[in-house]
């Protein structure tokens, strides 16, 4: 972590024990992600009155479905803000060390950062003040996916694909 302090520090740069590291953890973070796109457009199911059933109680496909507990939305939140936000900080180092473009770099963070926030906070607002809250859960995902699938892609394609230019002299 500490060439992470050399601002000229470049995925593209490292070492090949460094890269297979981070995309062993990149790797990870996409089955963390298949698994979660399986469990909110699968179990959850990707529209607001679905979001809202879920969390809320309700019909749904001929079944009574109950609210969530507030243990299970306290186990909920606890696994997503330990978890989920020291992946993101990962995640965001890693972005930093690319080639993407100053804006896209923090507009990625932004949005990774704000998704997650956002879906913590969902979910007790869902359950405990409007299922309206749905729209805002829904608008969550997307930009923890907007911004995560950029937050994986970039440091990928630096370290194997637009890598060090002068490997290229030795």
């Amino acid at each position: 972590m500490k060439a992470f302090s050399n601002p000229a520090y470049m995925l593209g740069n490292a070492r090949l024990e460094v890269r297979l590291a981070y995309t062993g953890f990149l790797i990870l973070v996409l089955i963390g992600l298949a698994t979660i796109a399986v469990f909110q457009l699968g179990h959850v199911g990707p529209w607001p009155a679905d979001i809202a059933i879920h969390f809320r109680g309700g019909e749904r496909d001929g079944a009574m479905v109950f609210p969530k507990a507030f243990r299970e939305l306290v186990e909920l939140t606890h696994a997503h803000a330990f978890v989920m936000g020291g992946t993101y900080l990962i995640l965001a180092h890693l972005i930093i060390a690319t080639t993407a473009p100053p804006t896209l770099k923090k507009w990625s963070v932004i949005a990774a950062f704000g998704g997650l926030i956002a879906d913590i906070i969902g979910v007790w607002l869902i359950r405990y003040v409007s299922a309206q809250f749905a729209y805002t859960q829904l608008a969550a995902w997307i930009a923890q996916w907007g911004g995560t699938i950029v937050l994986v892609y970039w440091p990928l394609r630096d370290m194997w694909f637009f890598g060090d230019a002068d490997e290229e002299d030795d």
